[in-house]
């Protein structure tokens, strides 16, 4: 598999220089430069918040740094989750003298580091809280949902949680909104090609040319079923009805609808999804408000989309309508 790069051990470390260099909002922090921050530092008064996981996602987790959103990221390896001391880094850049909330997906390595990350820092004085994002649906039962993975849905979280933040609310309510956001979203995914770490030899898995995948993870994690390919609106169908069959039950008649590009899956290809998917929802009356669509958290050339859901109340449908400003997400 043909990639532009130079050395594969240099991957992580030349692009945070060129996403740094391409957004002077952001630079890279730490000790090894781990960190990406708001060029503009932590605001006093303000809760801060950070999130955090292996590179190869992008614009997850780094490019989400801004105003009305996150205010520090540390950034591991390609699927590798960072390590202990650029969490510990990233929660001090984030502080801003009112606590810091962690909000990342639920994966082993980040909550082991995330987690260490909060004791080492309890003797400084720094109040910090933890949201994880579980929102793939495909990656335990509904009974079992503490153990599901996060994935795309977790952009809603960032989104209402970081808007509360700006707004001058206290941690404990900022955590509140993040794991409200977290509860009202359902992901589910679907691959057509696998991708292929830097370091590796062979791709992530193997997909038969007329094979796809529904359930997978952003990592290749096994999904639910393989399959030979059909046509669109058909995998529309089929993921509009699991999301719905697992939502919440509160949830009312509004969603926000994401169709996000795994990363090499083309922006044409998502629209013709998103068209199928708007059609279903009108047909079970649910009306979809704020629609995104592109690449907002990716694994690296995977061909493929996820699609989630987020169940909209009027408060979360104000914050997502608030202001933020981040590289690859404004909201004026």
């Amino acid at each position: 598999m043909k990639k532009l790069i130079n050395a594969p051990e240099d991957y992580v470390d030349e692009m945070l220089d060129g996403l740094t260099a391409a957004h002077p909002t952001l630079v890279r922090a730490g000790d090894t430069g781990r960190v990406i921050r708001r060029a503009s530092g932590a605001r006093s008064g303000k809760v801060g918040i950070v999130s955090g996981g292996g590179s190869g996602h992008l614009p997850l987790f780094t490019g989400y740094v801004g105003e009305g959103l996150l205010d520090a990221c540390s950034i591991g390896n390609v699927f590798e989750g960072p390590t202990v001391g650029s969490c510990l880094e990233a929660i001090r850049l984030a502080d801003g003298g009112r606590g810091v909330l962690r909000l990342y997906g639920n994966y082993g390595g980040d909550r082991m580091n995330f987690d260490m990350a909060g004791e080492l820092l309890e003797d400084d004085g720094i109040e910090t809280t933890t949201v994880l994002g579980n929102d793939d649906i495909a990656s335990a039962d509904r009974a079992d949902a503490a153990r599901r993975r996060g994935v795309a849905g977790i952009v809603y979280a960032y989104k209402a949680a970081g808007a509360r933040a700006e707004q001058g609310a206290d941690l404990a309510e900022v955590t509140r909104v993040a794991a409200k956001a977290v509860a009202a979203t359902r992901t589910i995914g679907v691959a057509l090609a696998p991708c292929q770490v830097p370091t590796a030899k062979k791709p992530t898995f193997s997909l038969a040319e007329d094979e796809i995948e529904m359930g997978i993870g952003i990592h290749g994690e096994p999904g639910i079923w393989r399959a030979p390919m059909r046509p669109a609106d058909a995998i529309a169908d089929e993921m509009v009805e699991r999301l719905l069959a697992d939502r919440p039950a509160e949830a009312g008649s509004a969603v926000s609808v994401l169709v996000n590009s795994l990363g090499a899956t083309p922006l044409e290809e998502l629209f013709i999804l998103y068209r199928r998917i708007a059609r279903r929802l009108g047909e079970r009356s649910i009306a979809i408000v704020r629609p995104l669509v592109g690449g907002f958290v990716t694994s690296m050339e995977m061909a493929g989309v996820s699609v989630s859901l987020c169940h909209l109340d009027a408060e979360l449908d104000a914050l997502l309508a608030a202001p933020a400003d981040c590289p690859f997400w404004r909201v004026h």
